[in-house]
């Protein structure tokens, strides 16, 4: 059995990522990162750099706390056209993200970042899943906006909850789209440290 020790710390206090690691039977300790995303707005890269960026970040805010455990952090971001949509920030946003996005095949992007603080080990890498929605008629779209599924979600939906209804085919992980792309997580875990977190099942 896995001692405390032996559990990667991930920074996030995310219930979807959390669920992924459990079910995947890798250990971990979820803490909440010291980290407020900042306005993409801006941003000049492109939309990996900026996901691999956040992860970065996140994992980097807890290295002083676990200098010498494994941090995983993660950042999942919706593209469409290069143009990067985050978490909506209230139910206006929700609504024009989903104007964008639906009817049209977008990439889901997640940044992985795995530290190790006292080697100074990183691994940086993402995932993309290419995630095709069809139209909403605008019942459908009021409804799901009062549903409030779309809060703390990239793009505004959750392929767990209630988005999948309007999403037509995946192409990629399904688990990235969730949040975490639990494959790349495992090849990053083995090539890290021989972490050679094993699955439940």
């Amino acid at each position: 059995m896995k001692t405390p020790q032996n559990r990667i710390i991930l920074a996030s206090q995310s219930p979807r990522r959390a669920a992924l690691l459990r079910e995947a039977g890798i250990p971990f300790e979820g803490v909440s990162p010291r980290f407020d995303e900042p306005s993409t707005e801006n941003w000049q890269g492109s939309p990996a750099e900026l996901a691999e960026s956040f992860s970065y970040y996140k994992a980097a805010s807890l290295a002083e706390d676990y200098p010498d455990r494994i941090i995983l952090g993660a950042d999942t971001v919706v593209a469409l056209d290069n143009r990067i949509y985050g978490k909506p920030r209230d139910a206006a946003d929700a609504r024009r993200i989903l104007s964008d996005l639906l009817g049209t095949t977008q990439d889901v992007i997640t940044g992985v970042t795995l530290l190790h603080p006292a080697t100074g080990r990183r691994m940086i890498r993402h995932d993309v899943t290419k995630v095709t929605m069809r139209l909403m008629t605008p019942d459908e779209l009021d409804a799901y906006i009062a549903g409030g599924d779309w809060e703390g979600k990239a793009g505004a939906y959750g392929i767990q909850d209630t988005g999948d209804q309007f999403v037509t085919r995946v192409k990629g992980s399904w688990s990235n789209v969730v949040g975490l792309p639990i494959e790349l997580v495992r090849e990053m875990l083995g090539e890290f440290s021989g972490f050679g977190a094993q699955g439940s099942g």
